[in-house]
């Protein structure tokens, strides 16, 4: 298998592979599909940018493959891009799999602990890759706070449901959390996922983010009192960093359900084994089925903790946010 991809993803193949198909891509992506559609959580890359170039590259080469048939709108990675952040070779390693989604299906990213020097919250290598002027032209692309895109938001459309994607920085600081509430209640249509590296524990939100690095910043359970519980259009975190997975629903101040999920795979084998997780939203159930698959495996996970379905109000009237 490793072999296998090797040759697909060669540098010269990936251009072949972005711009052969790119036209009709973009072509057939334009075609919504009336109904269900997914968002794809890409977890925590870092085994793969240092040792495993060939499962990233399989993982987003899947993506690709299933765009039109799983009507994926969005794909999130979860933070930990790379194992070490000053070490150029991981980060291209990292962008040749992650191009291969570029004018396929639109993507975000925030940065892990590992994505950069935590205690001066340098992004340096971050920043030269993944920086607001690769996403400046993408029409789903909505911003970033201050200079660098360590926080950023970016939109999709599905079903006649707007959302909203908010990235937000390793235990963001007290004014990351000020900024993406001002982008939230910006846009009070917007159904609204929060993304950021680490929040959740398997069985709880996680307490130390910020100062189990003896850095200044807030953990999930603080992300959680500070803006999630606060803004009525959020209805879902998903984080990454502690190996495992978890899931709970909570209440908001508005009285509204939040769902809250932990996904990261980086101890198993040949770094986490190429797993990833489609939340299929089908509007019609108001449900969101949650898919966990290894492109590398070519593997389901039926697991109750991997393979499940949550409720979700899609079909109702959407009550505007305060």
């Amino acid at each position: 298998m490793h072999s296998l991809f090797s040759r697909a993803i060669s540098a010269a193949g990936l251009v072949a592979i972005t711009f052969a198909t790119q036209a009709a891509t973009v072509a057939e992506d334009t075609k919504t599909a009336v109904g269900s559609f997914s968002v794809v959580l890409l977890p925590d890359t870092q085994n793969y940018s240092e040792k495993y170039a060939d499962t990233y590259a399989a993982q987003t080469l899947w993506v690709r493959q299933q765009a039109k048939q799983d009507n994926i709108k969005f794909v999130v990675h979860l933070g930990d891009i790379v194992q070490t952040s000053t070490k150029k070779p991981e980060w291209d390693n990292a962008d040749r799999a992650m191009r291969l989604l570029d004018g396929v299906v639109p993507y975000s990213i925030a940065p892990g602990n590992h994505d950069m020097v935590v205690k001066t919250r340098d992004t340096t290598l971050y920043n030269q890759y993944y920086s607001p002027g690769r996403f400046a032209d993408r029409p789903w692309y909505g911003g970033h706070m201050g200079d660098t895109n360590d926080n950023n938001f970016c939109f999709f459309e599905a079903s006649g449901m707007k959302f909203m994607i908010i990235n937000l920085e390793f235990a963001p600081r007290d004014e990351a959390l000020e900024w993406a509430a001002t982008v939230t209640k910006r846009y009070p249509e917007h159904r609204v996922i929060v993304a950021t590296h680490c929040y959740m524990r398997p069985d709880k939100r996680d307490t130390g983010c910020a100062t189990s690095y003896k850095i200044a910043g807030n953990s999930g359970e603080q992300i959680w009192q500070k803006l999630v519980r606060r803004q009525p259009n959020i209805f879902l975190v998903v984080s990454g960093h502690v190996l495992g997975v978890g899931l709970q629903t909570s209440i908001n101040d508005a009285g509204g359900k939040v769902l809250e999920m932990l996904t990261d795979y980086q101890g198993l084998p040949n770094g986490g084994d190429g797993w990833l997780r489609s939340l299929h939203f089908v509007p019609a159930e108001n449900k969101i089925h949650v898919k966990t698959y290894s492109p590398l495996l070519n593997q389901h996970n039926t697991d109750a903790k991997e393979t499940f379905s949550l409720d979700y109000e899609m079909t109702a009237v959407k009550s505007k946010a305060d």
